[in-house]
């Protein structure tokens, strides 16, 4: 049986379930967003110029910007070099160095800012915010840059140093074009990321839109105003959506061969084996050594040696463990799942509406969360009451928040799941959900364990929507951490920080052993 028998069997057209499950979740995504626009066309057309041609909005734009590029050029840099050593050489220890480069997920930027300010009061401004996103976001790339070399077919590379060229040409002329979704979307995961950062830019005072969008709720509740502003923040997620769409073109990149999944030959370092490792271990100091030595330092101090003297409470630092392994095991399962129907009509399926609906969900990472928040807490009064003040609301904005950080990972994973296996099960009669559930998912478990665990690392870690959103009387480690640093009570924040990364470290070595350990370590394929 031919390719086109098999396609014609299969059925080409996209599955009417599989469509509606999809625009229903980018209706979700943007509801809010939606709401916030409302909002911000309530401004005057006068009331609005005068609010955006103000000589700070110039100078929050050209902050944001600048934030913005230098991060995501750093960390595609910095995650890419380490996710190709970690990958493809005879690296010493390269499964530890491949969880030593996905830790920081588990550290909050707001958490790292505090401890590099500790360090040094220079660190302030443009250049310890830049080192502060550089450290937190390059596991955003090296996770589906490492996901797609490990199950990128070898044989391309392989014939390449057949024919002569060296590891780098190899790299630059036949890896590199197969690593573009990856690297594109992590890149654009970055620039996202960095434009709604608040917590950190907070601390550093380095002045962006999302610090000035809380100045104008905190001064004067002025939500038309906070939410003009975030317009324009919008309007440069559009663009690097844009951007991202334009680079990454139209092209195709799953596996064409039937075989099992064989792993790339790893390649010598030779003398070159000592600078490699110099540079991942001076990675892992600026990434993991600072915040934990500082949280560490804190946890072993009385409170009474603290700025503002405060001791720890047993109760509540139990109550904020549990409320924050709850929340973000619910909201990991929730936003993985929302994320599967429109992965696997981008994979199966794509076409114009099936990126236009993309795009509509990358539009929640460009969005401050306080201002997602903000429009849910006010969409619950008017017209969802039930909702309000409740946990599911706050799982809600979690799914809407993250949920394009889990459809990188979904859709690269769907797209590397061989689809004539697929074809050859809908031509034995199994229509198109079975065929996902008995054939699809199990290859691309470790592409959904690696979208699971971020989101799980995000949503623990998550600040500003939690401190709006969460129930009445509900704390979690997150916003402990915040009130206690914000009142100067260092010691008394260190022991609700140091829970948080264990909490987080390990939940994610749960996930992945759950969900497949590939989605960071490998497995199933031996490594030569």
């Amino acid at each position: 049986m031919d390719a086109a028998t098999l396609r014609l069997a299969a059925g080409g057209r996209r599955p009417w379930g599989l469509l509606a499950g999809a625009a229903a979740v980018a209706a979700l995504v943007l509801l809010p967003l939606a709401f916030t626009l409302w909002q911000a066309l309530t401004y005057g057309g006068q009331e609005a110029a005068d609010l955006l041609l103000r000589p700070i909005v110039a100078r929050l734009a050209g902050n944001t910007l600048l934030i913005v590029v230098a991060s995501t050029l750093s960390c595609a840099l910095a995650g890419t070099a380490s996710a190709w050593f970690v990958e493809r050489t005879r690296l010493p220890g390269h499964k530890l160095w491949a969880l030593l480069c996905v830790v920081p997920l588990a550290i909050p930027p707001f958490i790292t800012s505090f401890a590099w300010v500790s360090i040094s009061a220079d660190l302030q401004g443009f250049w310890g915010a830049w080192l502060v996103l550089t450290t937190a976001y390059t596991p955003l790339v090296y996770l589906p840059v490492s996901a797609m070399l490990r199950n990128m077919d070898p044989a391309l590379e392989e014939t390449a140093r057949a024919l002569g060229l060296g590891p780098w040409a190899c790299f630059g002329r036949v890896a590199l074009p197969q690593l573009k979704p990856a690297l594109l979307g992590g890149m654009l995961l970055v620039a996202l990321s960095s434009l709604s950062e608040f917590g950190a830019f907070m601390l550093l005072h380095f002045h962006t839109f999302t610090t000035e969008i809380y100045a104008e709720y905190r001064a004067s509740f002025d939500s038309a105003g906070a939410s003009l502003l975030a317009s324009v923040l919008m309007l440069l997620g559009v663009v690097c959506l844009l951007a991202e769409l334009r680079v990454r073109g139209d092209a195709r990149y799953q596996r064409l061969d039937r075989g099992a999944r064989r792993a790339a030959q790893r390649i010598e370092l030779g003398w070159k084996r000592w600078p490699v490792l110099a540079g991942l271990l001076l990675q892992t100091a600026a990434t993991l050594l600072a915040p934990i030595a500082t949280i560490l330092y804190w946890t072993l101090q009385p409170g009474a040696d603290a700025v503002t003297p405060a001791e720890v409470s047993p109760q509540l630092l139990l109550s904020a463990t549990l409320s924050s392994l709850e929340l973000g095991l619910s909201g990991a399962a929730l936003t993985t799942l929302l994320a599967l129907p429109l992965g696997y009509l981008l994979a199966r399926h794509p076409g114009r509406l099936a990126h236009l609906l993309e795009r509509v969900v990358y539009l929640a990472q460009g969005v401050p969360g306080i201002v997602i928040a903000l429009a849910l807490v006010n969409l619950a009064i008017q017209w969802l009451r039930p909702l309000y003040q409740s946990a599911l609301m706050l799982v809600l904005a979690y799914a809407v928040m993250f949920l394009p950080l889990a459809l990188v990972s979904v859709r690269s994973a769907l797209l590397q799941a061989e689809s004539r296996l697929e074809e050859l099960a809908r031509s034995l009669g199994l229509n198109w959900w079975q065929a996902l559930w008995r054939v699809v998912l199990p290859l691309a478990g470790p592409g959904l364990g690696a979208a699971a665990s971020l989101v799980f690392i995000s949503i623990v870690t998550e600040l500003t929507a939690t401190l709006l959103l969460s129930p009445i009387g509900t704390e979690t480690l997150a916003t402990q951490v915040w009130a206690d640093t914000a009142a100067l009570a260092f010691a008394a924040a260190a022991p609700y920080a140091a829970i948080l990364i264990a909490l987080s470290l390990c939940s994610t070595w749960l996930l992945m052993s759950l969900l497949g350990r590939g989605a960071v370590l490998g497995g199933g394929a031996h490594h030569e």
